[in-house]
């Protein structure tokens, strides 16, 4: 393992602080890793917070600022945030609006994020929790709470941060955020595993002539192990498999983003996108929304996540609203 760290056990520490510092037009960091939103104080509004574990850089910390998160908690490496950081990030975070807790579905991050939830209420706060479950190798959409979370968390992120922003109460920011979650797929395809930057570990061990369709966040294993093909031939395989999940039919608009994984050149992306493009075009679909490019890594790991959503005014609108992240502007 090649990497530019000092101690392994100060690694999160020391992200986060550079983080911050690097960015300190935007964000600031508070005791137990949570990230700020500068200007959090000046927001009379529905604010949203987020968890997970670190690693996955630019996700979360580069999507928190004006028009998206508010607060974000880090964990350790791959490792959801306890219970006692992440209720005080949500305290700090309220404005007296109620806050909404954005949750990837993992079992570390949905244990959290459910006796958060309760804590909280139980105190009197308004709080609500959308869980992003868009993984369809995990499970069908009959059972999409057995789905992971992946990259769809970056447009829950943006419609919910969006809806908030308008000056929307807390009910109406929940339901436009679930309705982005609710229509959301997502696919991950692996050429080769990530290390731990901390332990060395190899995520997932795919031979030099091996790709997994179906892959995790952290290499766990999909089904689809095979052996590598082209561009072409993956996204053939891939983005019908999206269109089927949420039955989208021609003359629909769609958000298209396709996600790096961290080793993945924005060379291969592009090949990728344009097969997509060609695909969608023939079916008489259209891209009214996208993003390309490493927004959910996963350290090392070579491979993408392509994601559909179904798209609607009101949405599209949201989408297309203007934000001011480190790693997400739209001015």
């Amino acid at each position: 393992m090649k990497k530019f760290i000092n101690e392994p056990t100060k690694i999160v520490d020391e992200l986060l602080e550079g983080y911050a510092l690097a960015h300190k037009d935007y964000v600031h960091l508070k005791p137990g890793r949570i990230v700020v939103n500068n200007n959090l104080e000046k927001a009379q509004r529905v604010t949203v917070v987020s968890i997970g574990g670190t690693g996955h850089e630019p996700c979360a910390t580069g999507f928190v600022g004006e028009g998206m998160l508010d607060v974000f908690i880090g964990g350790e490496i791959f490792t959801a945030p306890g219970v006692a950081t992440t209720l005080a990030g949500v305290k700090l975070a309220d404005r007296g609006k109620g806050v909404l807790l954005i949750v990837l579905n993992h079992v570390g991050d949905m244990l959290t994020g459910k006796q958060v939830l309760a804590e909280c209420r139980k105190q009197g706060m308004k709080i609500n929790m959308v869980v992003v479950q868009d993984d369809i190798s995990a499970a069908p959409r009959t059972m999409a709470s057995n789905r992971r979370g992946l990259v769809g968390c970056i447009p829950v992120y943006k419609i919910a941060g969006a809806a908030a922003a308008t000056g929307k109460n807390l009910e109406e920011v929940t339901a436009l955020a679930q309705r982005m979650a609710d229509q959301i797929a997502t696919l991950a395809v692996g050429l080769k595993g990530a290390v731990h930057p901390v332990t060395g570990e190899l995520l997932a061990n795919l031979g030099p002539d091996e790709m997994e369709i179906g892959m995790g966040q952290h290499g766990e294993e999909g089904g689809g192990r095979q052996k590598l093909l082209t561009a072409d031939q993956t996204i053939d395989i891939v983005l019908p498999a999206l269109l089927h999940d949420l039955k989208i039919k021609s003359s629909e608009k769609i958000l298209l983003l396709l996600n790096g994984s961290g080793a993945t050149t924005l060379m291969e992306l592009c090949i990728l996108y344009r097969r997509c493009a060609a695909i969608l075009k023939e079916k008489n679909i259209e891209i009214v929304a996208n993003k390309i490019g490493e927004l959910l890594t996963v350290q090392d790991a070579a491979g993408f996540q392509l994601l559909i959503g179904r798209m609607d005014e009101e949405l599209l609108s949201l989408w297309n609203s203007k934000c001011n992240t480190p790693y997400f502007k739209q001015l």
